[in-house]
């Protein structure tokens, strides 16, 4: 009997080894692959780091069962890090099945006057791939209520010549053949506190009151945090819109966006 549970406990512990190995490598490379492509955030760095761990704890695994079981407090510890490990990537599913949740689809969107369209980045004069996402969702929206202003917010960019809504701007022209007549540009903002903050005039000048009907594009990872900023502004009547995110980004940015909107909950910002 001694026997058998030591195999099985062998068996245990290769198996574990194994799966902390695939992990690891699949963890690193998806970070230091959007490394590669620019992406240098939280919701890179942190599989990164992880995925580094499990490939190290992988490799030390005979030394680091030795030293664990070496002293009781030790064993102890090494429980306790996996809870906690098991409660934090719990509570980053749980924040996940929120996003999945939250938003409409522009045909379920009621009649709105503006269409307001969160910036979130350009690469030389161009809106990156998320940015991009937002746009055509927003133009979709655009399409069904032709009556909307449509309100494109971000300053400029670092090492950027044009803001974020002059670069928006020429993409809803050009791409969807949105009149410029149409089209409010609020050229200096820094961030979704700024945009909703600083279009808000802007579209008072054209007739769109602050509780008026609006319709809020953004990104399904940050439309949570995003409506939540809104409402701690006194826009009572935005409908969120959510526009999906790339699927090679999509995982790194929700959970880019787990520690965005922990940040901001603590500094009470939502």
């Amino acid at each position: 009997m001694a026997l058998q549970a030591q195999r099985s406990s062998s068996r245990g512990a290769q198996v574990a080894r194994g799966l902390l190995a695939v992990v690891g490598a699949v963890l690193l490379l998806d970070a230091l692959v959007l490394i590669a492509l620019g992406h240098f955030n939280v919701g890179v760095q942190v599989p990164a780091v992880l995925g580094a761990g499990a490939l190290v704890l992988a490799w030390q695994w005979p030394a680091v069962q030795a030293w664990r079981q070496a002293r009781p407090w030790r064993h102890r510890m090494w429980r306790a890090a996996w809870v906690l490990l098991a409660l934090w990537v719990l509570s980053v599913l749980w924040f996940w099945s929120r996003l999945f949740s939250l938003g409409l689809e522009p045909p379920q969107v009621p009649a709105v006057q503006a269409i307001v369209v969160l910036g979130s980045g350009t690469l030389d004069g161009q809106p990156r791939p998320v940015l991009a996402q937002r746009l055509d969702t927003a133009a979709e929206l655009a399409r069904l209520q032709p009556g909307a202003l449509i309100a494109v917010c971000g300053g400029v960019d670092w090492g950027e010549t044009e803001s974020e809504a002059e670069v928006m701007a020429r993409y809803l022209r050009q791409r969807h053949g949105i009149a410029p007549e149409r089209l409010v540009l609020e050229k200096l903002s820094t961030s979704t506190e700024l945009n909703l903050q600083l279009s808000r005039p802007l579209l008072a000048a054209r007739g769109v009151v602050a509780n008026a009907p609006t319709a809020l594009v953004s990104s399904d990872f940050h439309l949570m945090r995003a409506l939540r900023i809104a409402q701690r502004q006194g826009l009572s009547q935005m409908y969120p819109v959510a526009a999906p995110t790339p699927l090679a980004t999509r995982f790194n940015a929700w959970l880019r966006e787990y520690f965005a909107m922990a940040s901001s909950w603590v500094l009470r910002e939502v």
